[in-house]
């Protein structure tokens, strides 16, 4: 697969599916989204399909963190921040939320290359 055929939002750092080594990028990329300590666990660098199964929940779950932390943060933290700082940790926030969709679509996108789903470019 060339990269024209990669479907958009493909992680940069991963190979093309069925190119040599797509899978040990795959899975070296999947466990930099992830935790750190989650590299303590062999089964995880064994069974990529699985690996992204858990990083896409472990996504998911930085994402809705996101999203409370966006509706609650003006609220809980205008006592304790000087309007400019509390501006800018809302901006913060909001492109945190912008990377974290990305990065969502770019995991789904790896593990249904790992599950075998190949992506078919539409004209």
């Amino acid at each position: 697969m060339t990269d024209a055929q990669l479907p958009p939002g493909w992680p940069a750092a991963v190979r093309p599916p069925g190119t040599p080594g797509w899978q040990h990028t795959a899975t070296g990329w999947l466990l930099d989204q992830c935790p750190s300590e989650y590299r303590a666990h062999p089964v995880l660098r064994q069974q990529p399909v699985a690996l992204a199964w858990l990083a896409l929940r472990h996504v998911t779950a930085q994402g809705q963190a996101n999203t409370a932390a966006r509706a609650e943060g003006r609220a809980d933290l205008r006592e304790h921040l000087d309007p400019a700082a509390l501006d800018a940790f809302l901006v913060a926030l909001d492109h945190e939320h912008a990377r974290l969709l990305e990065l969502h679509r770019a995991v789904r996108l790896v593990g249904d290359a790992l599950r075998g789903l190949r992506y078919v470019p539409r004209l």
